[in-house]
């Protein structure tokens, strides 16, 4: 059975130190120490991609309107969440441009697991890792 991750927002390793250095809200370096220990994980096995990805990024407007109308709810880092989309969505695309059919944008509204491919071999493919961090914008 394929690994599936839905993403919302940043949150595995080296994604989300690289969006935060995208947007200036972490140094760079704080990235390249992660990366750092991240590599030796995949080479490992104990950390590696997913086999596909349902990535959502919903456009400014809608977590606005969750904002205004949960007030109970705190939400002390919205305006950073809403500024990591871009990094977010160019994480993504660069992964799907090395190895297609692993991201799948938009949760679909039903989801047939027999459909989706097999377990991916390279899910722990340090070389797909280094491709990727070399496909991203330079910071």
């Amino acid at each position: 059975m394929p690994v599936i991750v839905a993403v919302e927002g940043p949150s595995a390793a080296g994604k989300t130190t690289w969006c935060l250095a995208a947007v200036g809200a972490a140094p760079i370096t704080r990235f390249e120490h992660e990366l750092t220990a991240v590599r030796p994980m995949f080479t490992q096995r104990r950390l590696g991609f997913a086999d596909v990805v349902l990535l959502s990024i919903p456009d400014p407007q809608q977590p606005l309107r969750q904002r205004i109308g949960d007030p109970s709810r705190r939400r002390r880092h919205f305006d950073l969440h809403g500024r990591l989309a871009a990094p977010l969505a160019e994480w993504y695309a660069a992964l799907d441009r090395l190895d297609p059919g692993r991201v799948i944008d938009r949760f679909p509204l039903e989801l047939d697991t027999a459909m989706l491919p097999p377990s991916r071999s390279n899910r722990h493919d340090r070389d797909l890792l280094d491709s990727l961090i070399d496909e991203l914008p330079a910071l």
